[in-house]
């Protein structure tokens, strides 16, 4: 499978390369956007890039697909989201996202989230999408809700961060759940 570019109103949806280091290492270097992301802020470009090359490698095992997102009007490289956890044969996958705070609470990650679904429901034929959050991070659990995922449980000890285990949220979203909108791609969150 070729890597596939997608788009949305305000985004494209690109592979991250090692050209997107440098902003990407400026959001997860940032204690804000790693406090509920399951590692602790990177200290190192090489750190950055070891992650994107681990993208490309999932990717190419077919376990992982991650989009950078760029926001088409400036050109910038803003965050990423994508699968992790991708099991074709399982149809399944677990959604993951991070977003530089300066784009916070401006409907783009619910603008990317919600292609992501379309793509992986009717290009991937995947029967479920997971998504798992820490207990406190209410912006991700509420987007979540809000894009149509049904909070399933806590799973306890399930994230490991800043030397200790936390909890998680788990939500799923499956292809057969029929969803009321109550977002609009266009709208901002």
């Amino acid at each position: 499978m070729n890597f596939q570019s997608l788009t949305t109103n305000r985004l494209d949806l690109i592979r991250v390369t090692e050209s997107h280091v440098n902003d990407f290492y400026t959001i997860l270097s940032d204690s804000r956007v790693t406090q509920y992301y399951g590692i602790d802020p990177l200290t190192s470009l090489e750190e950055a890039s070891q992650i994107i090359h681990s993208f490309d490698q999932t990717f190419s095992m077919k376990r992982g697909i991650r989009w950078g997102m760029i926001d088409r009007s400036t050109g910038r490289f803003i965050g990423t989201v994508g699968l992790n956890n991708w099991s074709p044969y399982a149809k399944k996958a677990e959604l993951g996202f991070e977003l530089h705070p300066d784009f916070w609470r401006r409907g783009y990650v619910s603008e990317a989230v919600q292609e992501v679904i379309r793509f992986s429901f009717k290009e991937l034929a995947l029967h479920r999408l997971g998504a798992v959050t820490f207990l406190e991070n209410e912006a991700s659990y509420r987007l979540l809700e809000k894009l149509g995922f049904t909070f399933e449980g806590v799973l306890r000890g399930y994230l490991y961060q800043g030397e200790r285990s936390h909890d998680a949220r788990m939500y799923g979203r499956l292809r057969t759940d029929v969803i009321t909108p109550q977002v609009k791609i266009e709208e901002t969150v």
